[in-house]
């Protein structure tokens, strides 16, 4: 009776083990695509696997919901803090990239900061305008488009095709030309998919 008990715990452990790692990481993707930080992203959908978002009245942004990615064009998407200097140095070729190809993506800031704790809606604002910002503002509190696109440290930008699939990711502080040259190389590579 003994062996049986010590079976039985054994496999209760393995199974709330497993239970618990499908609830942190999810269930595994049968693509078996994965981002930077190794949770599952959906590629094969004819419908994108969309999050929602709250974006922010701020300079260039209102108030309201946006689901990312957009079904009608690809999606820029730069992740910042305002606690990260490098996002701050960032700010000013983000800016000229909006400018320069903004209209041809949905162009997007998003941090997953706190807001309302950590930072205040008001001190965001501030720190976006005072920055430069002029685009979409949003917030990923539950940081679940966070944990989908993230490509690395921070800031790190993305973009994401209407499909749902990353056409190019990278991290660190980018010039104006290299935020571009992504957008395109996304653009192209969308088009001849």
């Amino acid at each position: 009776m003994q062996r049986r008990e010590v079976l039985a715990g054994v496999g209760s452990v393995g199974v709330l083990g497993g239970a618990g790692m499908a609830a942190i990481w999810g269930l595994p993707s049968s693509a078996g695509d994965r981002n930077a930080s190794g949770n599952p992203v959906e590629t094969n959908s004819a419908t994108p696997d969309q999050i929602t978002i709250e974006t922010v009245d701020a300079p260039g942004s209102e108030a309201g919901e946006l689901r990312v990615p957009a079904v009608d064009q690809p999606t820029f998407i730069d992740f910042f803090g305002t606690w990260c200097p490098p996002c701050i140095e960032q700010m000013p070729a983000l800016a000229a990239a909006h400018e320069r190809i903004g209209s041809e993506v949905l162009f997007l800031s998003v941090t997953n900061e706190a807001v309302g704790s950590a930072v205040t809606e008001d001190e965001l604002v501030e720190w976006w305008d005072k920055h430069g910002g002029n685009w979409l503002l949003g917030l990923d509190p539950t940081a679940e488009l966070t944990a989908r696109y993230l490509a690395g440290g921070y800031p790190s930008a993305v973009v994401i095709s209407p499909d749902g699939q990353v056409q190019w990711s990278d991290s660190g502080v980018k010039s104006t030309d290299e935020l571009i040259m992504g957008i395109e190389q996304a653009l192209v590579t969308g088009a001849n998919a």
